[in-house]
């Protein structure tokens, strides 16, 4: 920071936040999270999740912006007195402002309407062979990361193994404060260039797995569903969970005919459970059709991350010949893959929000 002008850059910036966002409000919420967290009964490991991720959202603005706060007040003492020592102090916490202002401005981009939800996120291997079953299956662990280390719930709802290797598909349900929000522009294909480990050639391979975020949508308002519409299919577990679960066929299938829509689970361990998951699942897939198609008159940004063409290609994943991971959208990028594929996605994620805000 080299002069006092340089600070106007942070008053404009805190000033539509400092609008927004109400510390008393935040304060009595997390006051009535915590409360509500020594009565919620433990058992129920995902309400517990969710709450405690809300509380820790919520404590993180609040955090965030008490420090922005006293840091402008200091600022706009330094800048009427022309204080250079107290200028050269805040000088020292200048990137940690920055930090702090571009969480606080990322928090006030969650305004869509599903955006509080839990989600869905299913990962599917597209072409690639067995390269991109693999491919597949690492996505999908890096979105089951990106949820642990967020606090979030995560259950594996499907699974269809790969042959060889890796996964045909994968089902995963993440819940918790701000969990579609996050996830939302995720979806569409992911492209990796590696030196495939199943080449004895050790050739460079293109592979392609798929992702598609789906809000999980309690009120489902005009949905109907006629029994005569659907198709359910049970069949065995493939996973673990015991030898009930994998020796009868309590998964299920069902197919909703009118629109194609197919959802399984096979996590739970009874057959009835597992119908009930799925049912849930299904709703939620038809009340966001209906939804795309109320929103589908209007930008054309929301109508381009909807899409999941292997064409749509919406981030690379480079490992040879030089280590990149670039989305095709924002231009964010970074050369740290691994960090990346162990859940580290939050810049990608704030540069999604940010850009699709400004198409709005």
């Amino acid at each position: 920071m080299k002069n006092f002008d340089e600070l106007n850059i942070y008053f404009d910036r805190f000033n539509p936040i400092e609008k927004v966002i109400d510390i008393g409000a935040f304060e009595a919420k997390v006051a009535d999270l915590n409360k509500t967290l020594e009565t919620v009964d433990y058992s129920d490991a995902e309400a517990v999740k969710k709450i405690g991720s809300e509380s820790r959202q919520i404590g993180e603005v609040l955090e965030n912006f008490k420090f922005v706060k006293n840091f402008i007040e200091l600022a706009k003492t330094a800048q009427n007195s022309q204080d250079l020592d107290l200028l050269a102090m805040l000088g020292e916490d200048e990137e940690k402002l920055k930090e702090k202002l571009n969480s606080l401005e990322v928090y006030l981009l969650f305004n869509g309407k599903f955006d509080d939800n839990d989600c869905l996120v299913e990962v599917h291997s597209g072409a690639g062979g067995v390269d991109a079953q693999d491919w597949a299956s690492i996505v999908a662990e890096m979105y089951v990361k990106f949820a642990q280390s967020h606090g979030f719930g995560v259950s594996i709802l499907d699974v269809s193994p790969g042959e060889e290797a890796g996964i045909k598909s994968e089902t995963i349900k993440i819940s918790g404060s701000k969990a579609y929000g996050k996830l939302q522009y995720e979806t569409g294909v992911h492209r990796l260039v590696r030196i495939s480990p199943f080449d004895a050639n050790a050739r460079r391979h293109t592979s392609f797995a798929s992702v598609l975020v789906t809000p999980i949508i309690e009120e489902t308002g005009e949905i109907e569903i006629r029994p005569e519409d659907l198709k359910i299919d049970t069949f065995r577990s493939n996973g673990a969970g015991g030898q009930n679960v994998n020796k009868t066929e309590s998964a299920v299938r069902i197919t909703h005919l009118p629109t194609g829509t197919v959802v399984a689970c096979q996590n739970e361990r009874s057959q009835i459970q597992n119908k009930e998951q799925a049912m849930k699942m299904l709703i939620s897939k038809l009340a966001q059709i209906k939804q795309a198609e109320i929103d589908s008159s209007k930008d054309s940004a929301r109508k381009e991350q909807k899409k999941i063409e292997w064409g749509s290609q919406i981030r690379s994943y480079v490992f040879a010949p030089y280590t990149l991971v670039k989305d095709l959208r924002t231009g964010c990028e970074t050369s740290n893959v691994s960090k990346v594929l162990a859940g580290e996605i939050d810049e990608f994620i704030n540069s999604e929000l940010r850009y699709y805000s400004s198409k709005n």
